[in-house]
């Protein structure tokens, strides 16, 4: 994964459910010549029930320390909701309750829904690995665009780089100019190489859509969310905010408090982070996926179709040691084998901007929970499903799973996308800024579009530049470092802290934008 971008975002979105999984099973052990015997069943409903029942006092202990504002549950088991239920408010400072019917918004979990959809559409598992064109959206390799399949796109396989596209959302590009410019980023070796992104999926998505000739967010209510009885299951920003009684999201202060200080429209990647959900319609495509497609005695989903996604399609996470796990990547889901060979499926959601979620499915337990919360990432939803199953497994959790899922997070948030220079402090002997005129004006770059540089007059030269980027433009106040290197503060779902500006020969880089070599915008006005 590009470290650059590889924040908590990502972690949420597929790492963390996987990752934190892999703690928590040793690798299966088995012989060459015998192979590993089948798995079977290993829950008992005491067991299950044992676990049901320390779910308050944890998931309480969880909100205690980690103060996340709202949180909501559901726990299913041989087709039957064994546990549904809210904690909490739906916004600090307002007295409203969450309850099993609070609509959350659930960034990635968007992705084993949008399977779900597309599996509803396909007569035959084979239909996956069809090519399904897009008008607008090409990759960098011609072949590629012709080749590329709704598997490919939806198991991260394309080769297109991390998190494509995301900062283009960030500066607020619509879903059809980021599809559009997909075309500039490096691609690597096509089905040989995974990195996890959002317009991959949104892409696929799209194109199923399209053929269908309706919009995505009716093909997914036609195909699933009516049919599975998910009323107030979503894939609009508009449908969630205008639920009464939704979940605001929060990100959490420098003195531990949280507040509602930002909305994330995630339209753009609808199919891969746009849908909104409650815990009870989770709960019931739950038992839709643990029943192979089927809820309360009616077909919904193809029951080959829908296995398909459930299948790994790629190697997602490498051992680390000799015998530690191997990841793989489905059809919108993560993909493990624990230590007696079940097959785990997960996957979890982030928006940092304050929202965190997670599933995770053991099929052959016939058992699934279902986490969201109204909080930025901070490990709190991975840390109340993997206490579940741990006391499931053991009869008690064997480890503080909120100080390992928190610890995880915090891993990730402190990588190597920050600036390794303190804008804040210039060097010694800095150098002064040139006149104002040298670097206002505009630039342009065939990815990032358009970037404007402005001057106040009244100001000296090099303290009143202000950069815009974007079609709004988003603008930001230029601060002086160094000669012909300024910085400014990022903003939105993929901040770093201050980042680079540097101008040289009628050329202007941004420090973060340039990971692929893509931000760097040439003078043209």
């Amino acid at each position: 994964m590009r470290s650059s971008r590889t924040r908590a975002r990502a972690l949420g979105a597929a790492g963390a459910a996987l990752l934190l999984a892999s703690v928590a099973t040793a690798a299966p052990t088995a012989t060459a010549t015998t192979g590993p015997p089948p798995p079977k069943p290993r829950l008992t409903d005491a067991q299950v029930d044992k676990a049901v029942a320390r779910l308050d006092s944890n998931i309480a202990d969880v909100m205690r320390r980690t103060g996340v504002p709202g949180l909501s549950v559901a726990v299913v088991h041989n087709d039957k909701v064994i546990y549904l239920k809210g904690f909490g408010v739906r916004k600090v400072g307002e007295p409203a309750r969450v309850d099993p019917d609070t609509v959350f918004q659930v960034a990635s979990l968007s992705k084993p829904l949008s399977s779900t959809v597309i599996a509803g559409t396909l007569a035959d598992p084979a239909d996956w690995d069809r090519h399904v064109d897009l008008p607008g959206f090409a990759l960098k390799d011609p072949w590629v665009t012709a080749h590329v399949s709704t598997a490919d796109l939806f198991s991260h396989r394309s080769g297109l780089p991390d998190h494509s596209g995301d900062l283009l959302e960030d500066l607020g590009y619509d879903q059809s100019y980021i599809l559009g410019h997909l075309r500039e980023e490096p691609l690597s070796p096509f089905r040989a190489s995974y990195a996890y992104t959002n317009y991959g999926p949104t892409a696929a998505g799209e194109a199923v859509a399209r053929a269908k000739g309706v919009s995505w967010e009716k093909l997914s209510q036609d195909t699933l969310f009516k049919p599975a009885g998910m009323t107030r299951t979503s894939t609009t920003f508009k449908a969630f905010v205008n639920a009464p009684d939704h979940a605001a999201t929060h990100v959490k202060n420098a003195d531990g408090t949280w507040s509602a200080r930002f909305v994330r429209d995630p339209d753009a990647q609808a199919p891969a982070g746009g849908a909104s959900s409650t815990a009870r319609d989770m709960s019931r495509w739950m038992r839709l996926q643990l029943s192979g497609g089927t809820l309360d005695g009616h077909r919904i989903i193809p029951e080959a179709t829908l296995a398909r996604t459930h299948l790994a399609e790629i190697v997602s996470q490498a051992p680390t040691t000799r015998y530690g796990p191997t990841g793989f990547y489905g059809l919108g889901w993560n993909v493990s084998y624990d230590d007696a060979g079940r097959l785990r499926l997960s996957h979890s959601g982030a928006f940092e901007l304050g929202a965190n979620t997670t599933v995770t499915m053991l099929p052959l337990e016939q058992l699934a929970i279902v986490v969201l919360t109204n909080g930025a990432p901070i490990g709190q939803a991975d840390a109340v499903s993997l206490d579940f199953f741990d006391t499931a497994e053991h009869g008690k959790p064997t480890t503080d799973w909120l100080d390992v899922a928190e610890a995880l997070y915090a891993a990730q948030l402190d990588q190597p996308g920050r600036s390794g220079t303190d804008y804040a402090h210039p060097p010694a002997g800095a150098k002064p800024a040139r006149a104002d005129s040298t670097y206002t004006g505009t630039y342009d770059s065939p990815y990032f579009g358009k970037l404007t540089v402005t001057a106040d007059p009244g100001k000296p030269a090099g303290q009143g530049l202000v950069l815009g980027l974007g079609p709004k433009p988003e603008r930001y106040a230029l601060t002086h470092y160094d000669g012909g290197t300024f910085s400014f503060e990022t903003r939105g779902e993929n901040a770093v802290g201050r980042t680079g500006v540097t101008f040289t020969d009628g050329k202007v880089r941004i420090e973060y934008l340039d990971t692929e070599h893509l931000g760097t915008f040439s003078r043209s006005g």
